[in-house]
């Protein structure tokens, strides 16, 4: 999907002016006329950069969280949308954010609706996030649609950061250790290495690749970090790309472990993204672009894109994702039976529901085994590193 920006003219002669995404400019022509509108110009806008997405955006979630629940507040206490960004201009510490406000507060004083001037911003505002205001804003429920983003953006937020807090704990233990075993192999083992050649003593044969990794970081350890380093900024820019965004999105679903609450965390937004788009009025076909825009995983991505083929040849979303193995029984199951019902809407609620549980059981789970997880793996390599020092040592003691 590709990002228009365009300039039109009603036929009362209203000037109008915003966003719109759709997969060709031909496309975005045609939707524009649909709507009866005369389109004055049109051309596509190019994706930010990532520095210019540092630099230019530079709004964080929670900003974006802390935002809609402020803007919430202010709606249900009957402030109009022009006091409540004046007010939340004042209030916000992200300079990037209160510039943004600045230009939307400008651009809705000049007549433009909340969700075009929020289209300006892609890097800060999700299409997502677009696409439910604009559906407040056509229903007249813009203060609920509000309540709505706060208890959403914040539910997600505070879920993210409980799986990135769960998962820095043991990745801090598991680099603490990696440096603490080559600081061992490039500063201490060295030193028995000329002990056991001046005496002639056997050395056994795990000992031997212990000082072969030893003496080979001593050697080449400096070689070694700058390969190291700039296979890591490599496989950064890669990342990148979409073939290697697939292929960490793949490994990120299907590594031990955390590959399960993943493909759970993506289930719950997938679903519960889809029935919130369904119940603000927005089209299944539009929805389900939207969705695979905003759920963060190319391989879900790619599911979602085929159920929308899927639906355009005539066929149902259950039966498109029945073909992606990421994608588990249960869920096609229960998307046949609301399509076959009428109440997609109730059904995916419950699916969402239903995964977002299990990825507070999983993440419980898995702080419960880190501990003694960990401890397991640091005793077996710590034991096999000092099995390798002493034992000689303890030979060359006894030989004397």
């Amino acid at each position: 999907m590709s990002t228009f920006e365009y300039q039109a003219r009603s036929k009362e002669g209203e000037l109008r002016s915003g966003t719109i995404e759709t997969s060709s400019e031909e496309a975005a022509l045609e939707n524009l006329q649909r709507n009866n509108l005369i389109v004055i110009s049109l051309h596509k806008l190019g994706r930010p950069s990532f520095w210019e997405y540092k630099i230019r955006g530079g709004v964080k979630h929670k900003d974006i969280v802390i935002f809609s629940r402020q803007l919430a507040t202010l709606f249900e206490a009957h402030i109009p949308i022009v006091d409540a960004l004046k007010t939340l201009m004042g209030e916000t510490s992200r300079p990037a954010l209160r510039e943004a406000l600045a230009e939307i507060f400008d651009d809705i004083s000049g007549g433009l609706a909340l969700s075009q001037a929020l289209a300006k911003h892609p890097t800060i505002f999700s299409s997502f996030y677009i696409y439910l205001v604009r559906s407040g804003e056509e229903s007249g429920k813009l203060q609920e649609v509000f309540t709505f983003l706060a208890d959403y953006t914040e539910r997600y937020y505070y879920l993210a950061v409980k799986v990135r807090n769960s998962l820095i704990y043991p990745a801090f233990v598991f680099f603490a250790f990696i440096g603490v075993i080559v600081v061992m192999l490039v500063a201490v083992i060295p030193r028995l290495v000329t002990i056991f050649q001046e005496t002639g003593q056997a050395i056994p044969y795990y000992t031997q690749v212990i000082i072969f990794i030893s003496l080979s970081l001593k050697k080449w350890g400096v070689v070694l970090l700058f390969l190291l380093a700039g296979s890591v900024l490599g496989l950064w820019q890669w990342s990148y790309r979409e073939s290697g965004k697939l292929f960490f999105h793949k490994l990120q679903i299907n590594a031990p472990i955390i590959g399960e609450i993943y493909r759970k965390l993506y289930m719950s937004r997938l679903t519960d993204n889809l029935r919130i788009l369904i119940m603000g009025g927005i089209p299944i076909l539009r929805a389900l672009a939207i969705t695979g825009d905003v759920i963060g995983n190319m391989v879900y991505k790619k599911a979602v894109l085929g159920a929308i083929e899927s639906i355009k040849g005539g066929g149902t979303i259950s039966a498109a994702l029945e073909h992606t193995p990421e994608v588990p029984l249960l869920v096609t199951q229960m998307i046949r039976v609301g399509e076959a019902s009428g109440r997609l809407d109730f059904i995916l609620g419950s699916i969402a529901k239903y995964y977002q549980r299990e990825v507070d059981s999983a993440l419980e789970n898995l702080v419960a085994l880190i501990e003694p997880i960990l401890i397991i793996f640091l005793g077996v390599g710590i034991g096999i590193l000092v099995a390798s020092v002493l034992i000689p040592l303890y030979n060359l003691v006894g030989t004397i």
